[in-house]
């Protein structure tokens, strides 16, 4: 979540949208204080905001289960996330969030038309 890492192998097909959409849903391990983990999420949020290629990126918290955080994402190309990997917010702060995490899911989506 929040700038991990992702496998951007991404099939090129002619006609399609480029924007790639992001959905990384993360379990905090029992015991951790959540406003812990979103205060450094909240940062990794802020930062990402301003990256080049950035459409859209925000936190959610699930209705039922509140140590269920999923970032939305939206990025306009494959190299955007690749840049985004790199940063240096991502690569200072995320391993920090992977401490809290007792599991992370990421999926990455293009549009079907």
């Amino acid at each position: 979540m929040m700038g991990t890492s992702y496998n951007t192998t991404i099939i090129k097909r002619e006609g399609v949208n480029k924007v790639i959409r992001v959905v990384c849903k993360a379990k905090l391990k029992p015991g951790v204080y959540i406003e812990e983990y979103l205060e450094i999420a909240r940062e990794v949020v802020l930062e990402t905001r301003k990256e080049k290629g950035c459409i859209m990126y925000t936190l959610h918290e699930d209705i039922n289960d509140p140590s269920i955080l999923t970032t939305l994402e939206e990025w306009e190309d494959e190299e955007s996330i690749n840049q985004h990997n790199k940063s240096e917010h991502v690569l200072r702060m995320v391993p920090e969030l992977r401490k809290l995490r007792e599991s992370t899911e990421i999926n990455l989506y293009k549009e079907v038309k």
